[in-house]
């Protein structure tokens, strides 16, 4: 196999890669979205995280065990 023919399959291969990576990314992102829109999943009391971080906290959710 020659040079060229090598950098072909490589560069192909970079695409489909980020290709790949791309729909995965925005196919979760959508999922995030719908969730958030359907009221499955309120993800705004998630950022109140950043501010309120501390071990006297109250948890967002209840677990079952």
């Amino acid at each position: 196999m020659d040079q060229e023919t090598l950098m072909t399959i490589t560069g192909y291969g970079k695409f489909f890669i980020i290709l790949f990576v791309f729909i995965i990314f925005y196919s979760y992102a959508y999922s995030i979205y719908k969730r958030q829109r359907t009221g499955e999943r309120d993800y705004e009391k998630y950022s109140k995280l950043v501010h309120d971080d501390s071990i006297d906290s109250t948890p967002l959710e209840k677990r079952d065990k």
